[in-house]
């Protein structure tokens, strides 16, 4: 008798394209700050996001640009 492994991978893994839009508290996780931290750069503008139905949607790409909007302005002090 003999037995095989086999490797089993999550289906959400396997077959989820990678997101477009982020929760705010994904974004807040991306970013390693907090959801109320979060919510004040969206208020201010500084972290762009949208609002679909009654939700509250970051685009995937924007906590990188936040990033290197902040890192510009550290570089220009």
């Amino acid at each position: 008798m003999s037995t095989t492994a086999v490797e089993i991978t999550p289906l959400a893994e396997a077959t989820d394209p990678a997101p477009v839009l982020l929760t705010v508290e994904e974004a807040a996780r991306c970013l390693r700050i907090g959801r109320t931290t979060c919510f004040a750069l969206i208020r201010t503008g500084e972290l762009e996001s949208l609002t679909i139905g009654g939700l509250r949607r970051v685009p995937a790409d924007a906590p990188a640009a936040y990033l290197a909007r902040r890192r510009a302005e550290q570089r220009a002090v």
